[in-house]
């Protein structure tokens, strides 16, 4: 299978003064090298501090390795400077958050749309393609609802909606599911299988065993490293 997600010898050292590499530092990633297949359902687990969510950050090209090499799709991440990191990141990746982000002020659409404000595509475009969305997660009688007035679970619908708007081939979670009820997050699990069905590549951030296990591969981390990858 064509790889998605390409990691070599990854570290990620946290210096204690601004650009000041003089003074020791935290190493919070000591050497991670993975491989993820395109179409793979991939969780990433561990107890807070693991490095985890510092990891699923350098793969959503949201921050950069302190050394070791990243390709993306084929694409060298390492070496694409800030602007070419966004084009990428953009075109190819969905994220969806465990506070879900959405704008207080905006309808659920609006918050969809957001995503492709700024990719040149007609607004009348961009409008279909976010109804269509929200009506994939079943909101479509919510669209011009602002967040307060969803509940937990339909704000985590609506980012994940979000997420979807570009057609990314890779969809990163950060503990999706985190404040969620367990009713709740069994109907966001669903929607994330309907999305690797599709074709979707995912990875998805939990500290939840039974989350985890929604994946087909689990990724254990510890003080840094790979504990264990195991296939569910």
């Amino acid at each position: 299978m064509t790889s998605a997600i390409s990691l070599d010898g990854i570290t990620k050292t946290f210096f204690q003064g601004k650009d000041d590499e003089t003074r020791p530092g935290i190493e919070v990633l000591k050497g991670i090298t993975l491989e993820v297949a395109s179409g793979e359902f991939i969780a990433l687990q561990g107890t807070s501090g693991s490095g985890k969510s510092t990891l699923l950050h350098i793969i959503g090209l949201l921050d950069r390795p302190t050394a070791g090499t990243y390709r993306l799709l084929g694409h060298d991440a390492s070496h694409l400077d800030d602007d070419q990191q966004s084009d990428l990141r953009n075109k190819a990746l969905g994220f969806v958050f465990q506070s879900f982000y959405l704008i207080s002020y905006a309808t659920a659409l609006e918050n969809v749309i957001l995503p492709g404000l700024y990719s040149g595509r007609p607004r009348g475009e961009l409008v279909a393609r976010a109804e269509e969305l929200l009506d994939r997660v079943g909101l479509s009688d919510r669209m011009n609802f602002k967040p307060s007035r969803l509940s937990g679970g339909q704000q985590q619908r609506v980012a994940m909606a979000r997420a979807m708007l570009n057609k990314p081939q890779i969809l990163l979670a950060d503990e999706p599911t985190g404040q969620l009820d367990s009713t709740t997050s069994g109907d966001i699990m669903k929607l994330f299988h309907d999305v690797h069905d599709a074709g979707q590549t995912i990875v998805l951030v939990t500290h939840d065993e039974d989350v985890a296990r929604e994946a087909g591969r689990i990724i254990r981390l510890h003080d840094g490293r790979i504990a264990e990858d195991v296939a569910v």
